[in-house]
């Protein structure tokens, strides 16, 4: 399996964090050097080991934007 490389351009804001310090983040991550994304995953609070997570496009992040707006009881 190849390296995956990455590069958080800018750290956007910490959602939560667990007992063991693991945070959930909102990041703006370069992934093997292309243009960066929106990126929602667990992180160890070194920042070299990740959970699983999410990876969007500014787009993307728009229409998420306006479904949480739409259903704005959540």
């Amino acid at each position: 399996m190849a390296d995956i490389k990455y590069e958080i351009k800018e750290e956007i804001g910490v959602l939560s964090e667990n007992a063991k310090g693991w945070r959930k983040e909102l990041n703006l991550i370069s992934w093997n050097d292309a243009a960066p994304k929106y990126d929602l995953r667990d992180w160890a609070p070194d920042h070299e080991k990740m959970g699983k997570g999410v990876t969007l496009t500014a787009a993307e992040v728009k229409e998420l934007k306006k479904l949480l707006e739409k259903n704005s009881d959540l």
